[in-house]
């Protein structure tokens, strides 16, 4: 294999698909992918671009109409997405076609995908609604290590499909993180079982050789583990990536596999070409093609469905919900957004202590108007409020845990001041829960997400035990917070100090 510049691959591409035409030695394949998608099936300011005003970007009409226009000029194209579909709009709360977030999927059978692979977040709803995603799609879902209990496919997957593109025989196995139950409300995923990718990925991959030219890996994973996959099988000649957001601007090649990966939120397009000659990709040539918006398109099936989303979501979700008297910035540290998040968690729980994850916070928010689908989008997933107890003790070890774990979270409702100790280790000089000294011998209520609750061992250092579930989601809790406050200004408050 080598890499060739974009000049002088279009000739070898074109010229080798004339050869194979004539003697049917030499084939092409132009592979299209898309990643992470997170239903940003609208046009949306770039933030790579610096300064304002940011140029607009995105947009499944925009895919559609390049997809189409590369199609036309490369008739051996195939068209993957790597997961994670779901999350982070709107459009994941409406019903369309039997499935929350259903219209993402006619929208992407009207784009012309011919494969996908669930990612994490497409379990965020439910089980169900993947199923129900799956029924909406006429184009096959692959993943080849999410099986049930008793070794079958669970939500309509197979794990792998044979398709054929210009005279090539393509193997594509679909394959999800195995870190999935760390990722995902547990709840969701009752009766899972998620198989080693290398192992998995070999098994299928001896079964492909024969009956294929090429086999591609379709992964949700992320580039660290696509290269250990790389590295880990033989026979694979291509591995279509996600999980990680990461702009592949080029293929990656490790132990003669190329990787591919295309960033997130439908802002680019990545492009693969490949020629293929016994069995072997000779040439390839890949880039990503930024989906930068563009007014003047012709209507499509595509851009008329997503109209109408759209019109529907903005009748709900831009109203102002309340006034933002300065910037909500995430950060590792306790932050003014994570403060507020976590309180209001606490509070709509009628706890005394509130947890809020880092992760779970996902977008920042400028001052001035704050939107129904602001706050969506800070909080997209559907996470259940809960509550539980917790001791004293367990408490204070939860404040040491933070400090010398950073685990990544955000405390409301009880504030600590530390020292560290000679031997490296971290004491609380003091510890108040309510602006009161903690009381090791009670149990105090606490509140965080049911996500939360099932990595409670992850972010607190503690087991959460017997936690009882509210009605609301954290979303739909934290916005009646928001309209009661009607105006407010970010703070830091329940500080975690070190003192001499």
């Amino acid at each position: 294999m080598r890499s060739l510049s974009r000049k002088r691959f279009v000739a070898v591409f074109l010229a080798c698909m004339t050869v194979g035409g004539v003697h049917g030695q030499v084939k092409t394949l132009t592979i299209l992918h898309t990643n992470d998608m997170h239903a940003s099936f609208m046009p949306h300011e770039s933030y790579r671009v610096k300064g304002t005003p940011r140029p607009l970007v995105g947009g499944f009409a925009e895919l559609k109409f390049i997809a189409d226009s590369i199609r036309a000029s490369k008739p051996a194209t195939l068209m993957l997405d790597a997961g994670d579909v779901m999350t982070g709009n709107p459009i994941t709360e409406r019903v369309y076609g039997g499935a929350q977030g259903g219209a993402l999927f006619a929208m992407m059978d009207s784009i012309g995908y011919d494969v996908w692979c669930p990612g994490n977040h497409d379990f965020d709803v439910s089980q169900d609604n993947l199923r129900a995603l799956v029924r909406i799609a006429t184009f096959p879902t692959v993943c080849a290590n999410l099986v049930d209990t008793v070794g079958r496919y669970p939500v309509g997957n197979v794990p792998y499909v044979i398709l054929e593109r210009g005279g090539l025989r393509l193997g594509i196995i679909g394959l999800i993180s195995q870190e999935l139950y760390d990722l995902v409300n547990q709840n969701n995923l009752m009766g899972l079982r998620v198989l080693s990718p290398v192992e998995t990925a070999q098994k299928f991959i001896d079964e492909l050789k024969p009956k294929t030219d090429i086999v591609i890996a379709l992964t949700h994973q992320g580039v660290d583990e696509d290269s250990q996959l790389a590295a880990g099988v033989h026979g694979l000649a291509i591995i279509v990536g996600g999980h990680t957001h990461t702009r592949l601007r080029h293929p990656k090649l490790v132990d003669g596999v190329l990787i591919v990966q295309a960033g997130s939120n439908a802002e680019d397009l990545g492009e693969l070409d490949i020629a293929v000659e016994a069995g072997r990709i000779t040439q390839y040539d890949g880039n990503l093609i930024p989906l930068w918006t563009r007014e003047k398109r012709p209507p499509s099936s595509v851009s008329v469905l997503a109209d109408s989303m759209q019109r529907e979501i903005d009748r709900e979700f831009d109203q102002v919900i309340c006034m933002l008297k300065g910037n909500w910035m995430r950060s590792e540290t306790q932050s003014a957004i994570g403060t507020f998040l976590a309180d209001a968690q606490r509070e709509a729980a009628g706890a005394e202590v509130g947890f809020m994850n880092n992760g779970g916070i996902r977008r920042d928010v400028l001052a001035g108007p704050l939107t129904k689908k602001a706050l969506f989008e800070v909080l997209p997933f559907r996470n259940i409020l809960a509550t539980f107890q917790l001791t004293g003790k367990q408490l204070r070890n939860i404040m040491v845990y933070d400090v010398a774990k950073k685990p990544g979270i955000q405390i409301a409702g009880m504030s600590g001041r530390w020292r560290r100790r000679p031997d490296g280790s971290v004491e609380f000089t003091s510890i108040e829960v309510g602006g009161k000294p903690l009381d090791e011998g009670r149990s105090y209520a606490c509140a965080a997400s049911d996500f939360f609750v099932g990595e409670g061992k992850k972010y607190l250092g503690e087991e959460i035990r017997i936690p009882v579930y509210l009605k609301a989601t954290v979303f739909e809790a934290v916005e009646k917070i928001v309209r009661v406050r009607k105006e407010i200004v970010p703070r830091v408050s329940d500080l975690i100090e070190r003192v001499p």
